[in-house]
Formats: structure tokens, C-alpha cells, sequence
């Protein structure tokens, strides 16, 4: 007779989650694996239309058809005796965005476990991909992590390590690290099963905190030095996207690059060389390189097409980015 499927609750919202979900789903006959449901944020409005939209951890779980449940906290009685009634063996959570209790964390036989974008206990919090690159790091990965009432301070079960290339952006590292956090679950599902994971406390003298993005610190000050912005330019693409203005107002950078040219008598935020690659601007250390911008009411482009457009003269040798007032 065969053994029992291990019984699992999944818990995510974004595509990061959707990924590791995924992967179950992939393995469930060959793994013996059973979703019984799906937790995930209730459905936003989103858009110009402001219409509700559903996570992309739902759509999966409802193309699937496993149950989706969606409670705003798990603080109601009914939402906790819901999840109980379920009777799983273990909770998977991934970027789910929902703090869970206590209460909750005990319940399946195994209890929960987070599948986290870094190498813990580096990066905690909310924001990991995008601080590991801004920060400048060399390396990220993934941390299955036993979960417990603290902010990503659980003990970890599993990593997997990644390299950031120095083309990354936040958009590039999230779409390896997800496929990467679903191999790792698997991985790490299997050595459950087999009793052979072996759990390590974090070392609290390493940690440091993933704060979420603000649209404030995407405005870009040109006195720093070039490797900050270019860092900073990256980290932030595809949001909230670093910004700037300019004579044409507000310009979103989406990509830049370590640029070679250099003026001793430049101004931070000055244009310094136009060509079709790109446009060089002076920083308070070196200089960049912009390939990708976008204007107010517009798409992102190249800057070929930007210097073929409406936004030529903001992009003219000599304007300086940073502190012309804004066009409103």
C-alpha cells in the first residue's frame, strides 16, 4: 500500500510565489504530494480602470482547481478554524505578505516554511532582491527557512546561491531566484520527507533589514558616485524605477552603465556626451551611461528614440539632470 500524499497549504500572492507553487504542482504525482488550498491576499484593484485582480498564486491555484482562500489576517476565529479544518501536514509560504500568528504556524504537523529570496540571515524582510542589488552584493540565493513569530528569523533548512551578474536588474534576479526558490523547495520537501534536513540557527550578528521600496529613494542624487546610481538604477527597474528631472520634467531612468568618460570640470548631473548608444551623464564620482528613459505620459525607449523626439533639448549637452524643477 502507498504511503499517504503529504498534505500541503500553499500561501503566496506574486509571481515569485507562483513560481514555487508551480513546482509542487510539477511534482505532485511523482513526489506524492496533495495543494489542498491556496492562501493568498484578497484581490486588488488595479490600472488605470482600478478593476480587482487576482494574485498570480490564484489564477494558478484556480487553472488547478484547488480551493483559494483569502482572508485579510488570520485575526478572525473563523479564518484560523478554517485552516485548521484542513488538517495539513505542512504550509508553504512564499511572498505571501500576510503576517501569520503563532497559532497558525503550529498548526500543520510539519509546520511552516518560508521560502525566502537571500542568504539568510542577510536581507530580512520585504524586499530582498532589491537591496542585495543596491547594496552592491556579489552574491544572493535562496533560504527555506522553518518559520517562527519573528520577521525571517527562523532556522534555516536549505540555500541555494545565485551570482549577480553586473547586468542585473531587480526584474532579471527575481525571475532566477523564483525558478531557483521552487527547486530549492522541492529539494527541500524530499530531505522532510527522509528526515534529513538539519536545521541552523541564524547568526544575528549578519543580519540587516530589506525595507520596502519608497518612490522617494528612487530620485537619483547625481553628486554620488557613479557605482551608487548605476546600483541604485538597476535595483529599482522595473519599480519603482529611478528617476530624475529634467527640462522636460520628470525623466525615469530604466538602464544605465559604467561610463569611461570623465570631466574634472563637470557638475554633478550634467550631459556630457549624446550619441544613439546612449547619453553620458557626470556624477560626483565618474560618470553613467543612460540607454533607457521614459517621459511623463510615454513608454520607456531608447534614448536613439527619445533624441529623435520631443525630448531632444532635455537631452542636449550641457543641460544638468537633478535640479531643474519638474514640468507639472
Amino acid at each position: 500500500m502507498s504511503k499517504s500524499p503529504l498534505r500541503i497549504v500553499f500561501a503566496g500572492t506574486p509571481e515569485f510565489a507562483a513560481a514555487s507553487l508551480q513546482a509542487v504542482l510539477d511534482k505532485q504525482t511523482e513526489n506524492n504530494y496533495e495543494v489542498i488550498a491556496v492562501y493568498t491576499q484578497p484581490d486588488r484593484p488595479a490600472g488605470r480602470g482600478q478593476k480587482l485582480v487576482q494574485s498570480p498564486v490564484k489564477q494558478l491555484a484556480l487553472t488547478n482547481d484547488i480551493p483559494v482562500y483569502q482572508p485579510l489576517n488570520f485575526k478572525l476565529k473563523e479564518d484560523k478554524a478554517e485552516l485548521a479544518m484542513l488538517d495539513a501536514d505542512i504550509m508553504i509560504v512564499a511572498a505571501y505578505g500576510i503576517i501569520l500568528p503563532k497559532i497558525v504556524l503550529d498548526m500543520p504537523k510539519f509546520g511552516c516554511i518560508n521560502v525566502h529570496a537571500s542568504l539568510l540571515p542577510r536581507w530580512r524582510g520585504a524586499a530582498p532582491i532589491h537591496r542585495a542589488l543596491i547594496a552592491g552584493d556579489n552574491e544572493t540565493g535562496i533560504t527555506i527557512m522553518q518559520m517562527d513569530v519573528g520577521l525571517d528569523t527562523g532556522d534555516m533548512l536549505l540555500k541555494a546561491h545565485c551570482d549577480i551578474k553586473q547586468t542585473d536588474t531587480s526584474a532579471t534576479l527575481h525571475d532566477r531566484l523564483a525558478a531557483m526558490g521552487g527547486d530549492a523547495l522541492i529539494d527541500a520537501l524530499e530531505q522532510l520527507k527522509a528526515n534529513t534536513l538539519t536545521p541552523e540557527t541564524q547568526d544575528e550578528s549578519l543580519t540587516c533589514y530589506a525595507a520596502k521600496l519608497t518612490k522617494q529613494e528612487a530620485d537619483i542624487d547625481w553628486s554620488a558616485p557613479a557605482e551608487l546610481i548605476e546600483r541604485q538604477i538597476r535595483g529599482l527597474s522595473p519599480w519603482p524605477v529611478a528617476y530624475t528631472n529634467s527640462l522636460a520634467g520628470i525623466m525615469k531612468i530604466h538602464a544605465a552603465q559604467h561610463a569611461s568618460v570623465s570631466d574634472e570640470d563637470s557638475t554633478p548631473g550634467e550631459i556630457l556626451v549624446v550619441s544613439k548608444e546612449g547619453v553620458i551623464v557626470a556624477t560626483g564620482q565618474g560618470s553613467v551611461l543612460i540607454t533607457d528613459v521614459q517621459f511623463a505620459g510615454g513608454k520607456r525607449m531608447k534614448i536613439q528614440d527619445a533624441l529623435n523626439g520631443k525630448h531632444k533639448a532635455a537631452l542636449a549637452i550641457g543641460q544638468r539632470l537633478g535640479l531643474i524643477e519638474p514640468s507639472l
